[in-house]
């Protein structure tokens, strides 16, 4: 298997920054576990763009609502080696770590793939002149 890449991501923020939220990236999950401390990892800053190994697992979480009556939102990515985030599974409510536990579980014990996901045609292709794509596909039939 190829060794990870770096790339830089905007890391989602979920709920109200005024409430409680972070982003972690799940190395491992801990199965005799159904809270948040079921999920060992690093935690990052969510809110902004930030460098992180490609692929991984990164889970969001955020709070909105008074803070006597908070309303918790989980968001499960991959995080791909092209520097997009794929949403896996999200959950909401007080059950949040729970519900996700076993799909991220599944993910962390997963081979990601390290090779960046196939787009479609988009219009931003347009921009780039006819040499540079045919430069880029004659680059792509070498490998």
């Amino acid at each position: 298997m190829d060794s990870p890449v770096t790339v830089a991501i905007e890391v989602p923020l979920v709920g109200d920054q005024r409430r409680k939220h972070w982003a972690k990236l799940v190395s491992n999950v801990d199965q005799s576990k159904s809270d948040g401390w079921a999920y060992d990892g690093k935690f990052i800053a969510d809110g902004g763009i930030q460098n992180v190994e490609a692929p991984s697992v990164l889970l969001v979480y955020g709070e909105r609502g008074s803070r006597t009556n908070p309303h918790s939102e989980a968001r499960v990515y991959v995080v791909n080696t092209d520097a997009t985030l794929s949403l896996r599974e999200t959950a909401t409510g007080r059950a949040w770590a729970r519900t996700l536990r076993d799909t991220v579980a599944d993910l962390v014990a997963s081979d990601l793939p390290i090779v960046p996901t196939s787009h479609d045609w988009d219009a931003q292709l347009m921009q780039y002149s006819t040499a540079a794509l045919r430069e880029e596909l004659d680059r792509r039939d070498e490998a």
